[in-house]
């Protein structure tokens, strides 16, 4: 059975990439980029871009299950071209509120073709992404403080490997077609004790400072974030910082109970990445 990954270069893609090859499958890899994938021996790389369906065929063929990266543009003309090709099943990459209108136009669009695409298909929906923290890195070693609005704020952050480890949980088990599997990271934790996290993995203190919400909403519009992005998580963070929901068993059981391990803990997440925040 040959498998491919999509978005192979990304974060999730390359750990779904090294997930896959334990499984002793032929894996195929797709990237825009294969010059400088950098992926495992013993990966058969291609290069396409989901943007550019015809781009895909030569790394369909002879394809049997598919990892999907949610690009919606292009994605009718993708998912029938993997059907042409021979691929029974798409496991795609989705997220914890795609139902949120927000997403109307990105991950509804690329689950709605997966459904219409006459294959077996299920999809996965991780919420937030530890790895979101990169995006504070730079403040974390210039001053070891993170500022951001909302300190309070509850989630249940998520590694991307455990991400990883599902997409290929359920790429080569069966029982799982036409199941929707949303999950999140084993504790919900604050932001302030995310980034007291983070200072641990260092073996330094790294301060949270209560950012005012106006003045952090004209920052990140200013950098190039969307206004109407930044006032949907904004209001998702004053709503939880005000009323915190508390752990969602069920989203937090979901990844042991299809890898069968325990899933890792943002102090392990903290801790891959340490170099990140030096």
């Amino acid at each position: 059975m040959t498998i491919l990954v999509t978005g192979a270069t990304g974060e999730v893609g390359r750990c779904v990439v090294t997930e896959l090859l334990r499984s002793g499958h032929a894996v195929r890899a797709l990237t825009r980029r294969s010059a400088a994938a950098g992926l495992p021996g013993g990966v058969e790389v291609f290069e396409g871009d989901l943007e550019r369906p015809e781009s895909l065929r030569e790394a369909l063929t002879g394809v049997e299950r598919l990892y999907l990266f949610p690009v919606p543009q292009a994605i009718s003309e993708v998912v029938a071209l993997a059907a042409e090709s021979g691929v029974r099943r798409i496991v795609n990459l989705s997220g914890a509120l795609a139902d949120d209108a927000m997403f109307a136009d990105g991950y509804q669009v690329v689950e709605r073709a997966v459904e219409e695409s006459g294959l077996e298909w299920t999809h996965i929906r991780p919420g937030e992404f530890a790895r979101n923290w990169l995006d504070w890195a730079p403040s974390i070693r210039a001053e070891r403080v993170v500022r951001r609005p909302y300190g309070g704020a509850v989630t249940q952050p998520i590694h991307e490997a455990d991400v990883a480890a599902v997409a290929a949980a359920v790429l080569l088990g069966e029982g799982h077609a036409g199941r929707t599997y949303t999950f999140a990271g084993p504790r919900s934790l604050t932001v302030a004790e995310q980034a007291e996290a983070i200072g641990r993995a260092l073996g330094e203190r790294v301060r949270f400072e209560e950012q005012d919400p106006v003045t952090a909403r004209e920052q990140w519009v200013r950098h190039g974030y969307p206004a109407t992005v930044v006032d949907w998580l904004f209001g998702i963070w004053a709503e939880s910082a005000h009323d915190p929901a508390p752990l969602n068993e069920e989203w937090a059981t979901l990844v042991p109970r299809l890898t069968g391990r325990p899933a890792r803990t943002f102090d392990e997440w903290a801790a891959d990445h340490v170099t990140a925040f030096r």
